[in-house]
């Protein structure tokens, strides 16, 4: 959504342009038409083109809505046990790429229980090797 909206009242006066501080605003000639330019980088949003317009041309309240504007949407890895959102597919297929094998998408609650898990499981291997070296 564009921010700075100039509705079909403005005749080109170019009040908004002269006045504002920001050097924000500026025009171009093309043939037979005249184009008024925004810059957003350079826009105070101080709103004196706003308020300097005589034609009430620049509806200035789309500066002020306080909305979130979608600007890019990725999928989700979720956790294969409980399904939690834990990163985007983007960030799983970089550091598998860097490790050089696939990530076991686990949250951190189950990624603690895994590895304590497999901890288990090497100490009972471990226990069972040392069974069986007694035995013989």
């Amino acid at each position: 959504m564009s921010y700075f909206v100039v509705n079909e009242t403005c005749n080109g006066c170019l009040a908004c342009v002269e006045n504002c501080p920001a050097n924000a605003l500026s025009w171009r000639d093309n043939g037979k038409k005249r184009v008024l330019l925004h810059n957003m980088a350079r826009c105070a949003r101080c709103a004196n083109c706003w308020r300097i317009c005589p034609q009430h041309a620049i509806e200035f309240q789309h500066f002020l809505e306080n909305i979130w504007d979608e600007v890019i949407s990725l999928d989700l890895v979720h956790c294969k046990i409980c399904g939690e959102p834990i990163y985007t597919a983007d960030i799983e297929k970089a550091l598998s790429g860097k490790i050089g094998r696939e990530i076991d998408p686990l949250c951190p609650r189950h990624k603690q229980s895994d590895f304590v898990g497999r901890q288990a499981m090497g100490f009972l291997k471990n226990e069972i090797k040392e069974a069986k070296n007694d035995r013989s």
